[in-house]
């Protein structure tokens, strides 16, 4: 076992990679100090990354490693300001945790989740109507992969068409590093004020969406409001955006490797293998997330962190790591076992896999049939992609077909 004060700290100011490029701090660490020191730009101190598939999964079920404990502590971070409100989820532990989350598996039932399939395909046929209409070249981020999570999360949480626009440029200013600690504030402030009066209007106008949802709850004392507006709050900020990038992503993938889309367009029911594969391999966020924090010397991975030590995991260097994955930075679609962590692991597992699953098959398969002649508008190297993001993606996808 080593010790705890014989690992040096890197400095870490995560680089704005284009493409797919993968940040050679991460690779360097999983292959050479798999339970290391770092600090970044923002806040105090350092803190511990773990980056192996098993180390990764381990903290992220010991209860010993706790989120809640990492509020009011200004931990070394990537952004100026915590993304998710003192109340939400990312910030609360079991038993808390596991009341709170019981709660959001209420609005992704089987039978919501079908009525929503349904519906995205509607939203996605009527955008790809516009994009005909249009005519090439476009932006397939501003005519597709922007709108169509947006229209989604919010269907989902019952926010009318109307304010859409507002609810995407408060989940950019907070989502986004550039923006800067007050601007980010002031938006999250926004936000939290207009999902507290969302709620309200739900208890007299009752309705089957996620805000019905949670005003039941507060209404029956299962959550505080506090809590069920920051969870309200943190999915309709982090949903939408991560989908958006995600799936352009996605498509800028298969755009750039011709023999991919080849095999989706002759093998129809391998998207959603494709698109498991895709969740995999391509390295979605800057940085990490957010940190827990040790609640007594444990050890991990032969490493030893002392108590109240922040440490982090990177589900992008467990899904890269070659004890679980074979020839892992090969994106291969016939990887049949694939159990990645894109969505997280444990107590904090992404609330709703299920639809940003079926957003990127339903993207992806309606772009194939749409358009089978889809390609880039401009060379590849002239593809621009989003600086101080904490979320990675294209600014823009021009598109020709």
């Amino acid at each position: 076992m080593t010790t705890a004060p014989t690992a040096r700290v890197h400095f870490w100011s995560p680089p704005d990679l284009p493409g797919l490029d993968f940040d050679p701090l991460l690779a360097r660490l999983l292959h050479e100090e798999p339970v290391a020191r770092v600090r970044l730009p923002h806040g105090e101190g350092h803190a511990w990354l773990v980056t192996r598939y098993e180390d990764v999964k381990f903290v992220s079920v010991d209860p010993r490693f706790s989120r809640k404990a990492v509020v009011g502590r200004p931990v070394t971070r990537l952004a100026p300001h915590f993304i998710p409100l003192d109340g939400a989820v990312g910030l609360a532990d079991p038993p808390d945790h596991t009341r709170i989350r019981r709660v959001v598996a209420g609005a992704f039932t089987a039978r919501r989740m079908r009525r929503l399939r349904d519906h995205a395909q509607q939203v996605i046929d009527g955008l790809l109507d516009e994009m005909e209409r249009h005519g090439p070249p476009l932006d397939l981020v501003a005519h597709l992969n922007r709108p169509f999570p947006l229209a989604m999360v919010c269907e989902l949480m019952g926010v009318p068409a109307e304010d859409h626009d507002r609810m995407a440029h408060w989940a950019d200013t907070v989502i986004s590093a550039v923006h800067g600690r007050e601007a980010a504030e002031q938006a999250k402030a926004e936000l939290a004020e207009y999902f507290t009066e969302l709620l309200a209007r739900r208890r007299t106008e009752p309705r089957e969406d996620l805000a019905g949802v949670l005003a039941e709850a507060t209404d029956e004392g299962v959550l505080t409001l506090d809590e069920a507006v920051g969870l309200a709050v943190l999915i309709q900020i982090s949903g939408p955006h991560a989908v958006r990038n995600n799936s352009a992503t996605m498509v800028y993938t298969l755009l750039t490797r011709p023999h991919l889309l080849a095999r989706l367009r002759a093998e129809p029911a391998l998207v959603p293998q494709a698109v498991e594969e895709l969740l995999r391999y391509i390295p979605h966020r800057n940085a990490v997330g957010l940190a827990r924090i040790a609640l007594e010397d444990i050890e991990v991975g032969g490493v030893l962190i002392p108590a109240g030590d922040p440490v982090y995991v990177s589900y992008l260097t467990a899904n890269r790591d070659p004890e679980v994955f074979a020839d892992p930075d090969r994106l291969d679609f016939d990887r049949a076992v694939n159990p990645h962590l894109a969505f997280g692991h444990g107590p904090h597992y992404c609330p709703g896999p299920s639809l940003a699953r079926m957003e990127s098959e339903i993207i992806l398969a309606s772009l194939r049939d749409r358009f089978p002649g889809l390609r880039l508008a401009v060379p590849e190297e002239q593809l621009r992609w989003q600086r101080g993001a904490l979320i990675r993606g294209p600014e823009a996808l021009p598109v020709e077909w």
